[in-house]
């Protein structure tokens, strides 16, 4: 493990900041009880650093209410959130087939068990989708547009002022998937025109598995589809709906929201902007690096700007699968190979009939000499291949 090169931070960021771990440790041999459920000291200060975090995601994002700011399980939990709470039978929804699995699946099924509409807008070539053609697909019984921000496979990152636009003149609602954006680059739902943003926590804002939530803007509702236990008012017969309460169901991860606490306060001490320039520097020159090399296949990477540090290859000839496990087996570099849980990319990149693409997801803690290594050892691949 000492050895291992971790080039997989577009599934989950990896290493931690030494913070992230501390923090997380103390807090919860101190505080690791339930929020909100009773009036002790102990229970007042895990509330306490909830409520911070809530407030500093909040903030992150612009939005005027750390209220409306409710933690979820993941991004995938939020956004079945979203897309159950915000959509009814004979609605229409327009969405792009840059999307995963935790937005195209939910769409999906209440395609075929509740009538509703699914429009998917192809992304062009360099890997982006025209917001007029979003535009094109809106009809009257619209009721959301919901966009992948930053491609988990071509780490394109959509224009979401203009999407947002262009929902906002036709009374649409208009909510993003930033589970690779969140963290990384900057995200303004004032500026963006952005209802509802949907996130992790074990991504770029640095934190543990098991945590993420969504933040709702002040004149938008998402509807109840759960119900249950929120530590206040408990006499109430129906779930309540003031926010956070409204979509938050039972008892929080706490220790999960004390590591987002900690990434957040980490990415802060650090410079987003900084930690984003570090990783799309080494981006580039893993690029350059694998664009020299002959039988190495590149998807979306023409022209870095507007882009998060992920990037998909083949080598040609190979399966994606074959070439990650010699990446992993006799170089001990780790990255994810297949479809990536987003199949319509694919599909349209014509990457589904090998079996996807590798992908190497850089993060703050790559260096120079990880992607230099890692550029040798698909070389020496794609070599290994063309005498075969």
């Amino acid at each position: 493990m000492e050895d291992l090169i971790y080039l997989d931070n577009g599934a989950t960021s990896y290493p931690k900041p030494d913070e992230v771990y501390t923090f997380m440790d103390s807090f919860y041999r101190s505080f690791g009880v339930n929020p909100g459920r009773s009036g002790y000291d102990l229970c007042m200060e895990t509330g306490a650093v909830v409520d911070t975090t809530r407030k500093m995601l909040a903030d992150l994002f612009n939005g005027n209410d750390p209220n409306r700011l409710c933690f979820s399980y993941n991004s995938t939990d939020a956004l079945n959130l979203i897309i159950y709470g915000m959509l009814q039978p004979g609605d229409h929804a327009v969405t792009t087939t840059l999307e995963h699995n935790s937005v195209l699946r939910p769409l999906y099924h209440q395609n075929k068990l509740n009538n509703v509409e699914v429009d998917h807008v192809p992304f062009d070539t360099n890997g982006f989708v025209d917001p007029d053609k979003i535009k094109q697909k809106i009809q009257a019984n619209t009721r959301l547009v919901i966009v992948n921000h930053a491609s988990n496979v071509l780490g394109t990152v959509q224009p979401l002022e203009t999407i947002g636009r262009i929902c906002r003149e036709h009374d649409v609602a208009f909510a993003i998937d930033a589970s690779q954006s969140a963290g990384k680059v900057p995200i303004d739902i004032e500026q963006m025109l952005i209802d509802v943003v949907a996130f992790t926590g074990h991504k770029s804002l640095l934190g543990p598995t098991g945590i993420g939530g969504l933040y709702v803007r002040e004149g938008i509702e998402v509807r109840h589809t759960r119900a249950g236990g929120t530590g206040v008012r408990s006499a109430a017969r129906m779930h309540l709906d003031d926010y956070p309460y409204r979509l938050e169901y039972g008892t929080g991860n706490v220790v999960g929201i004390a590591g987002i606490h900690a990434g957040l306060k980490w990415i802060q001490q650090k410079g987003m902007d900084q930690i984003h320039h570090h990783e799309m520097k080494l981006t580039r020159m893993l690029r350059d690096g694998l664009r020299k090399i002959d039988g190495v296949l590149l998807y979306g990477q023409d022209d870095l700007a507007d882009h998060i540090a992920v990037l998909s290859f083949n080598v040609a000839g190979m399966e994606a699968l074959n070439t990650g496990t010699l990446l992993d087996g006799e170089y001990d570099i780790a990255c994810r190979t297949g479809l990536h849980c987003a199949p319509l990319v694919h599909e349209q990149l014509g990457t589904d009939k090998i079996g996807g693409t590798v992908r190497i997801g850089i993060g703050p803690f790559n260096t120079e000499e990880h992607i230099q290594t890692a550029i040798q050892a698909v070389a020496e691949i794609a070599d290994f291949q063309k005498k075969k």
